[in-house]
């Protein structure tokens, strides 16, 4: 399953009402770190198919929500689960690092 790129318009029911939990990427195209961290991202999407959804909001395009949920640095990433925040990660982390930090919230 390829990420979901959601938006103010589908963030509710994506994220918010998922049945899984949903790990959501926050980031921005001008965002080094975030183009690093994005290979990463698609490939924790591959790993965790059917345990969770992987979601990328621009936050470029959608100051909105990134301001909503806090988002101050990016790359962020943040687990929800039943429509809350449980977990955040800031920065850049390799794979393995970001997999035990992914297994210990859902």
């Amino acid at each position: 399953m390829a990420e979901v790129i959601v938006n103010a318009d589908n963030f509710e029911s994506e994220v918010l009402n998922s049945d899984i939990p949903v790990l959501v990427d926050f980031w921005a195209e001008w965002c080094g770190p975030c183009k690093m961290l994005g290979p990463v991202v698609s490939e924790l999407a591959e790993q965790y198919e059917g345990k969770i959804k992987v979601a990328k909001l621009n936050v470029s395009d959608h100051e909105e929500l990134a301001d909503k949920y806090g988002i101050t640095n990016i790359p962020a990433l943040k687990i929800f689960k039943g429509g809350e925040v449980v977990s955040d990660s800031i920065g850049f982390k390799p794979l393995p690092a970001l997999a035990q930090w992914v297994d210990a919230n859902i």
